[in-house]
């Protein structure tokens, strides 16, 4: 699994490097243009991110904006549905605003900060990307 971490915080990169990197490379992007950046080589190198990790709250481009920026680059690839990268959002805000917002933008988890390593290991193997 090839994971692309996204978070504008030092400490909250690292705790999630930790966490994903027994099941593949983890590559790391700072704030929501870094990683629409990042996804885009990705893809046109051939090798696609199986999974990206998504804060909501960073600077010059924010997640649901990145995400959205995502979904729309896979459809131009045709790529949709379960071919599509998996994303979990990742922030430290819960309320149902910004939940609905990410699952309308298709993510695939939401998860609430601090991530818990539990709740990220079972979201993982809901989606295939662990056993």
């Amino acid at each position: 699994m090839k994971t692309l971490v996204v978070e504008d915080d030092f400490t909250g990169r690292l705790i999630l490097q930790e966490m994903l990197s027994g099941f593949g490379p983890v590559h790391i992007a700072v704030n929501g243009m870094e990683a629409v950046a990042a996804f885009k080589k990705a893809a046109a190198a051939g090798e696609p991110y199986d999974l990206v990790c998504l804060d909501i709250m960073m600077p010059e481009m924010d997640g649901h904006t990145a995400l959205r920026e995502i979904r729309a680059f896979e459809e131009t690839l045709g790529v949709v549905g379960p071919a599509a990268a998996k994303v979990f959002m990742t922030s430290a805000l819960s309320d149902s605003k910004n939940v609905f917002s990410a699952f309308r933008e298709q993510c695939e988890a939401y998860l609430v900060k601090p991530i818990d390593r539990q709740k990220l290991l079972a979201q993982l193997k809901a989606f295939g990307l662990s056993h």
